[in-house]
């Protein structure tokens, strides 16, 4: 006897979802893509498998946060242009909210000694991370040699200050002539998230064969529609900044500058925070690099993507500078600025481009191109790894001694997470641990 298909989900029960998820959402893209696969096709039967790995690799392909990304996606699929918004911010705002907090408290305690103490302790665990991200994503791409020199020359454009889009169109040509030429090894599944079994329950309420909703029917004259609203509000938004407050102003060029990140950054937030960081700490003088370190270590502690380390950006460039006469609403309003100018071009992609990607559903796989970009964020990964390790173990420079017990626990962080399998926060406590030890008896 065939199982019904799973019911129709109303608006209200997915907000409850969506809610839910943008407050339990840790450990990274890949936990998130796991979370959802696991609560939308297994367990929900709310989207099919098929349809959720081709939404999925639709996302990858985008520069931003590809587990937002996704979310958005999601919602838009089930409940049109609101379900989409709404699951999007949804997704973003607990850690938002989260992250101002925890960037006031840095602000005001930071500098306490039992304050450094749980930083020193941090650093050498997100340097772990770094290097825990680049062996799993390493292990499942690197399949072929030719990736292998993608990945290599990658980080060499990196250390050469090579423009990251170049990197990423380069390495984008050169999969699709691999495809070509018919040589890529055999895909994994992305981010090692989304399992490739299917709900044993029966059909999803979006299945494979479902009628098409009307909103996700393609229209080139709604395609343009959406995407002029979305130009407007960017118009708008900046416009009205660099009106009241000058070009040169702090939040204006906050506005600017993550506009241009999310539209030049792909492979997700490890990719973006080399670009970040440089322009952050180098360019706008917004954070130092240890600040940088310390910003990333308290947005592994929170929900959502990880990508939200720049409200921690925003919110002491802010902070630091007064914009407002009052720091700390400076800092609350530049956190808010730097997170709207970030994910607004991620609702674009998805609610202009959405119908266009499912009318592409029995479409050839852009496999290759996939596999090469995802290459080359390896390479650019490693050199994030190696300017976090050097701020992790020599904070003083160059001409310093290193610091020999954060190598050595940046090392046993990295066993513990790569080779006994332990999760973030258990690392993340145990690091924590040390740091205030290592305190106490100093």
């Amino acid at each position: 006897m065939n199982t019904p298909a799973a019911a129709p989900v109303s608006f209200r029960e997915a907000l409850k979802f969506w809610f839910w998820l943008g407050c339990v959402s840790f450990g990274g893209p890949a936990g998130q893509i796991a979370l959802m696969h696991e609560e939308l096709v297994v367990r929900k039967r709310w989207i099919s498998e098929n349809r959720y790995l081709h939404a999925l690799q639709y996302c990858m392909l985008l520069p931003g946060p590809e587990a937002q990304q996704l979310a958005t996606y999601t919602g838009w699929l089930m409940h049109s242009t609101r379900g989409g918004i709404a699951a999007g911010a949804l997704f973003v705002l607990p850690s938002l909210l989260l992250l101002i907090v925890l960037a006031w408290a840095y602000t005001a305690w930071g500098q306490h000694p039992w304050g450094q103490a749980i930083l020193w302790g941090l650093k050498p665990a997100v340097t772990a991370l770094v290097i825990q991200a680049v062996h799993r994503i390493g292990m499942r791409t690197l399949k072929a040699r030719w990736l292998w020199w993608v990945a290599g020359l990658s980080l060499l454009g990196m250390i050469w200050d090579a423009p990251f889009p170049l990197i990423v169109a380069a390495a984008a040509f050169t999969g699709w002539h691999m495809q070509k030429q018919h040589t890529l090894p055999a895909a994994a599944p992305s981010h090692g998230s989304a399992k490739t079994t299917v709900a044993a329950d029966g059909p999803a309420w979006l299945d494979d064969h479902s009628p098409a909703p009307a909103h996700t029917l393609y229209s080139h004259a709604r395609m343009i529609q959406t995407g002029a609203i979305g130009v407007a509000l960017w118009v708008v938004t900046l416009g009205a900044l660099a009106w009241l407050l000058g070009g040169h102003h702090t939040l204006t060029r906050m506005g600017g500058f993550f506009t241009q990140a999310a539209l030049l950054t792909f492979g997700g937030a490890y990719a973006v925070l080399p670009f970040v960081t440089h322009a952050a700490v180098t360019q706008y003088g917004w954070v130092t690099a240890a600040q940088m370190m310390d910003g990333l270590a308290l947005g592994e502690t929170t929900p959502g993507p990880l990508i939200m380390i720049v409200a921690f950006v925003g919110f002491l460039g802010g902070h630091s500078q007064a914009i407002t006469g009052y720091p700390l609403l400076g800092g609350i309003i530049a956190a808010c600025v730097v997170t709207w100018f970030t994910f607004l071009p991620s609702f674009l992609f998805i609610l202009a481009g959405g119908p266009l990607v499912e009318s592409t559903r029995q479409m050839p796989s852009l496999q290759g191109p996939l596999q090469a970009i995802t290459a080359a964020v390896i390479g650019v990964m490693v050199q994030l790894a190696g300017v976090f390790a050097r701020q992790t173990w020599l904070p003083g420079g160059w001409h310093m001694l290193p610091d020999f017990w954060a190598f050595v626990l940046t090392g046993l962080a990295a066993w513990l997470l790569i080779k006994q399998q332990r999760s973030i926060y258990q690392v993340l406590g145990l690091c924590v641990v040390t740091g205030l030890v290592v305190q106490a008896l100093r």
